[in-house]
């Protein structure tokens, strides 16, 4: 799976400007609702309710919110690069800059969890990391982002 079948132009934000994880996840989750066409509050609850078994944040500066939705047709993904990190609860502590959202229908089982592993594994590359947080405008972002993978994950 590659991330061009998630993410699209359009879903890649350069400059996000929040100061709390509840504000950033309501930015995503109204961003999501023009993609996807669903209803922004229902994505923002599906987040929440996601967060509260534990924090989508997986270090290094790093989230990945995530959610499933019954009226989905496809899995959807949106990245966001945030203009000052903020607190999001992660696992190390660290605040976050990079967010990407993934929201999968619900019965999308063994391709929500494709789609995590496949970001997980691009976001943990230090170098897609370093150009991610280099790079001022959406086209460059989602450039790196959907960059074929050269090399496999160990």
């Amino acid at each position: 799976m590659e991330l061009e079948d998630l993410v699209q132009p359009e879903g890649v934000i350069a400059h996000l400007k929040v100061t709390s994880k509840k504000q950033a996840l309501q930015e995503l989750a109204e961003r999501a609702a023009k993609l996807t066409g669903l209803s922004e509050r229902a994505i923002f609850e599906t987040l929440l309710e996601r967060e509260r078994l534990g924090s989508t944040g997986v270090g290094q500066g790093i989230a990945i919110p995530h959610g499933k939705l019954g009226e989905l047709d496809r899995l959807h993904g949106l990245f966001a690069r945030l203009d000052t990190p903020i607190d999001f609860e992660s696992v190390d502590d660290q605040p976050v800059d990079l967010m990407f959202l993934l929201l999968a229908p619900e019965g999308a089982g063994a391709d929500h969890l494709k789609a995590l592993a496949r970001i997980s594994r691009l976001l943990r590359n230090p170098a897609v990391v370093e150009k991610l947080r280099a790079s001022e405008d959406a086209a460059a972002l989602f450039a790196i982002l959907t960059e074929p993978a050269t090399t496999s994950a160990a």
